[in-house]
This record gives C-alpha cells, sequence and structure tokens, in this order.
C-alpha cells in the first residue's frame, strides 16, 4: 500500500472520530468510566452507556487491525494516534477477567498493536497514572468549571 494510502486511511479514521456520536462516546469514555472491577466493566457493558464502550473499543480494535494487516504502518500510525494507548490503558488491568467472561478475542488487535509499540506497555501505564492525576485535579474544581 502506498503512502498515500495509508494517509487516506489515517485521514478516514480521523474523521470518523469526529462524528457526534463517537464524540459523545469519546467524552464519556474518558472522562467518566473508570472500571475497578469486572462489575464495573459490566455495568457499563448493559447499561445506560453500552454503545459508546463497545463503539470505543471495537474503533482502536479495528484500526489495530488495520496495522496488522499492514493496511497503514505501525510507526506511521502511531505517529498520529496516541488515544488507542489510553483506551487500552483504562481496559487492561481487567482483560483477562473481561475475556474471560465475555469473549477470548476482546481488544485483541489492540493489545497486539500495543505490544508491536516500541515501549507500549510503558506507555499504557504511564497514560494510566497521568490520566489519575488528570482526574484527581478535575475532581477538585467545582462542577461548574468541569462542564
Amino acid at each position: 500500500m502506498s503512502k498515500q494510502d495509508e494517509a487516506g486511511l489515517i485521514l478516514k479514521l480521523y474523521d470518523l472520530r469526529r462524528e457526534e456520536t463517537m464524540r459523545k462516546a469519546r467524552n464519556w469514555f474518558f472522562m467518566e468510566f473508570q472500571p475497578q472491577s469486572l462489575a464495573d466493566f459490566s455495568a457499563a457493558m448493559f447499561g445506560e452507556h453500552s454503545g459508546h464502550l463497545r463503539m470505543i473499543v471495537s474503533y482502536w480494535d479495528m484500526a489495530a487491525a488495520m496495522v496488522h494487516n499492514q493496511a497503514i504502518g505501525l510507526q506511521f500510525f502511531n505517529d498520529c494516534n496516541g488515544e488507542h494507548i489510553g483506551v487500552f490503558a483504562r481496559i487492561e488491568p481487567l482483560l483477562p477477567e473481561i475475556r474471560a467472561a465475555y469473549s477470548p478475542r476482546f481488544a485483541a488487535n489492540l493489545e497486539k498493536l500495543i505490544d508491536a509499540t516500541p515501549d507500549g506497555r510503558k506507555l499504557v501505564a504511564a497514560n494510566r497514572e497521568q490520566m489519575k492525576a488528570v482526574m484527581a485535579q478535575l475532581a477538585k474544581q467545582p462542577a461548574a468549571q468541569r462542564a
């Protein structure tokens, strides 16, 4: 595949992230979804935000599959994206339980992408810690400022 074709796919992926429902899903995922247990994950999976959770994880798993199937090069993909690191950081601690409960292939492409990325697991761990600090700062703000 040519670099122009890869660039076209990356731009298409970006365009999809700008879609209104996807924006709402991304906002919910990063601002509200903080699962600490399989029960938390399951509550989201079968609750009001089920579509948001499935949309975000399946989107990044699909994008990762494009890398694994060589539609987009790993370096090019990672040069243009970073959100997948944050998505994986949210689900990684629960991944064995999620897979046992729901599907052994849950987020499998996303995990392969993380593992193929140089220092991928370190990036995920750093993102998780950074997001904890961000969320702690946001929690200190009055609700009116967070909106």
